[in-house]
């Protein structure tokens, strides 16, 4: 079944929400975000409306944004980006695709949590995770950076959506998978999904999604979105058996010999 555009849109301004960072800025029509985290989605332009300015002008002002930040230039493009011919533009001055994002759908959340939900896998303990804590142990699998770390911590505690971070943690107290999520509304993002290397093919990222999924469903959710890059087979697979559809695709670009 298709999704309608109407809904699309919705979710687009949700996860635009709850990956907001304190380093944001709006410049003629475009959002700048600064964000030093490892998450490319805080760290690089939303072209939301046309504006008055070049394409010239503004691509000089936010390089000199991104350079003040000692980050790269990077420009985000989805179905929704404004003027719709900025891809092309910026193709035809050559620069490269980066990476593809899918972002995927769920229309039909699993039901609320009970108390007869089931309990977690065998020999694990279910835990929530403050905002440090949590960016702590997602940097630690994912081997982010001390300044990654910090500047997720900081990005998940001011977000204007709140975040609710758990995991999985095993009886010698190692986390073997962990994930968020993000509500807002009848809508529920989930985030930073990850799974230990030597954890997977064990269905913990099954269940601790379809956990995740539940809890924000008692509090009122009722459609579920997530992102995940379009070779990430194995992610996609296990999101598919949770009832996500596609929705649509985004990508991003970034000045010619920048890489």
């Amino acid at each position: 079944m298709s999704l309608s555009e109407t809904l699309l849109s919705r979710v687009e301004d949700a996860s635009l929400n709850a990956s907001a960072p304190p380093q944001q800025r709006w410049l003629d029509g475009w959002i700048i975000r600064t964000n030093p985290g490892k998450a490319r989605r805080a760290r690089c332009v939303n072209a939301m409306a046309p504006g008055r300015l070049p394409l010239t002008e503004k691509l000089r002002l936010a390089q000199a944004a991104f350079d003040e930040a000692s980050l790269p230039l990077v420009v985000r493009i989805t179905r929704f980006t404004q003027p719709e011919t900025l891809d092309d533009e910026l193709a035809a001055a050559g620069w490269p695709l980066l990476v593809k994002t899918h972002v995927l759908v769920c229309q039909e959340l699993p039901a609320p949590c009970t108390a007869a939900s089931p309990a977690p896998p065998t020999g694990l303990l279910w835990q929530q995770l403050d905002a440090a804590a949590y960016a702590a142990e997602v940097a630690a699998l994912r081997g982010s950076s001390q300044e990654q770390q910090v500047a997720h911590a900081e990005r998940l505690r001011q977000s204007p959506v709140p975040y609710r971070g758990y995991a999985l943690r095993s009886s010698d107290g190692q986390v073997v998978a962990c994930g968020q999520f993000a509500r807002e509304g009848e809508l529920v993002g989930l985030y930073d999904v990850f799974t230990k290397p030597s954890a997977r093919g064990q269905g913990l990222a099954g269940w601790l999604c379809e956990r995740l999924l539940s809890l924000a469903a008692t509090e009122g959710a009722k459609v579920g979105y997530l992102q995940v890059e379009a070779d990430n087979q194995t992610a996609s697979a296990v999101y598919q058996r949770l009832g996500f559809a596609y929705g649509y695709s985004y990508h991003y670009r970034q000045p010619p010999g920048s890489g």
